[in-house]
């Protein structure tokens, strides 16, 4: 019987190339997405099934995650991949922004995997992999607290639910992926801006040029970061935490080879 995976976010991205590449693998696969109205690509699979979803309504939730079950019998690992990001100076954040950052991508997580839960108690075991970003380990970007914030956070509540989960024979696994080749830092980024407050004008100009502008040496190729998540759901791999990408990890090195005023500092000195 054919393995089958649930993915959340699969509109585009990281969570579409996922969903194709897993299916051309022989997996059935759940692929999930806010508006399934508008796809026409995965359709063209046999063994992938839409579902409507988005991670921040809980009915959503609950009834996507049974029509994935009563659909395949079965969900063996559960990729949660949809989410956003907030950049700006706090100062200038919306209300709507702040609590819908830590709603996709901290909240939205949670509620897929409390969801799954019972079903994997049932089945005796199962995998959750959580997309973080090498901002949620490595390194704060400047101007990125909010979204920083919600991918700390993910980390944290991950590897707090290891240990509880661990003894059902349910597994967690992160990657700390960046930028793909294919893609801008700026898909799916909310920038707070206001033109009555210009004390952040200097800082934002340059970060935003910084993601318009970032060459290949700073992105990772996507189906890279789609090949670690195979390994992952297959078994081949069983790190809990994988960082992807030659800028994660130079900015990890350099995070643990220094004290943590002096990385700040030279942070601080590229912009």
């Amino acid at each position: 019987m054919n393995k089958t995976i649930f993915i959340t976010g699969t509109s585009s991205g990281l969570g579409k190339a996922s969903a194709r590449y897993f299916a051309e693998q022989g997996w059935n696969v759940a692929a999930t997405m806010r508006s399934p109205e508008k796809e026409t690509e995965l359709l063209k699979y046999p063994n992938i099934k839409i579902f409507r979803l988005d991670v921040t309504n809980l009915a959503e939730v609950q009834q996507a995650t049974q029509d994935a079950i009563d659909a395949f019998g079965k969900i063996d690992v559960v990729i949660n991949n949809a989410g956003m990001g907030v950049y700006g100076a706090l100062e200038l954040a919306k209300e709507e922004d702040i609590d819908r950052q830590f709603a996709v991508n901290t909240r939205g997580p949670i509620n897929v995997i409390r969801a799954f839960l019972p079903h994997f108690r049932s089945m005796g075991g199962g995998m959750f992999i959580n997309v973080s970003s090498f901002m949620g380990i490595t390194t704060a970007a400047p101007l990125g607290s909010l979204y920083n914030m919600s991918k700390f956070a993910l980390e944290g509540f991950t590897e707090g639910l290891y240990y509880e989960l661990k003894p059902l024979n349910i597994e967690l696994r992160l990657i700390e992926q960046g930028g793909t080749t294919d893609t801008n830092f700026t898909d799916n980024v909310t920038w707070n801006l206001n033109p009555d407050i210009t004390a952040y004008d200097e800082l934002t100009r340059k970060l935003q040029h910084l993601f318009e502008t970032a060459d290949a040496s700073m992105k990772d190729d996507r189906m890279v970061i789609v090949q670690v998540l195979s390994d992952l759901a297959n078994r081949r791999s069983n790190k809990f935490r994988t960082v992807i990408g030659n800028t994660g990890n130079h900015l990890m090195a350099l995070r643990n080879a220094v004290p943590i005023e002096a990385y700040l500092e030279q942070m601080s000195q590229q912009f």
